[in-house]
């Protein structure tokens, strides 16, 4: 098993402390959660037909699409 160092800020410190939490506990789900939202992530992308070329000119359009909608709003 691979061991983790987390630092507390001082603002946190007297929380953290609590003897009440298992912060072990806590962590290795956070921890766990993060990397299967990850795995479902590239899970997902694997699976796009979606090149990169194409979600650049999606990108492209879309942020031409918001500043026209930008400039008229502002001229209103």
């Amino acid at each position: 098993m691979v061991e983790i160092r987390v630092k507390i800020p001082d603002e946190l410190k007297e929380l953290a402390m609590s003897k009440k939490i298992n912060w072990q506990l806590v962590i290795a789900r956070k921890i766990n959660e993060e990397l299967e939202r990850i795995a479902r992530a590239k899970q997902n992308v694997s699976k796009s037909k979606l090149t990169e070329e194409k979600a650049d000119e999606l990108s492209d359009e879309i942020n031409l699409s918001l500043a026209r909608r930008y400039e008229r709003l502002s001229k209103s």
